[in-house]
């Protein structure tokens, strides 16, 4: 599957996990709630995410690469 594709699914995953479980925590405020969610997913990508976003900058940079290689 393609690793951009992977990794963010995995992103909204982690984003919707992290929701759910502030949620169920007592974070009843929406405004609040999303913008918790949204750290706490951010730094777990960050740490769980690592092979995937290796992955994507990988392909990227393959991607330009060979882009680089047919303008010449």
């Amino acid at each position: 599957m393609h690793p951009v594709l992977v990794y963010t699914a995995s992103r909204i995953a982690l984003f919707v996990v992290a929701l759910g479980v502030l949620y169920l925590l007592g974070l009843r405020d929406p405004m609040f709630l999303v913008v918790a969610a949204f750290a706490v997913s951010g730094l777990a990508s960050y740490v769980l995410l690592s092979k995937q976003r290796d992955a994507v900058s990988a392909r990227i940079g393959k991607k330009s690469a060979s882009l680089g290689k047919s303008g010449d």
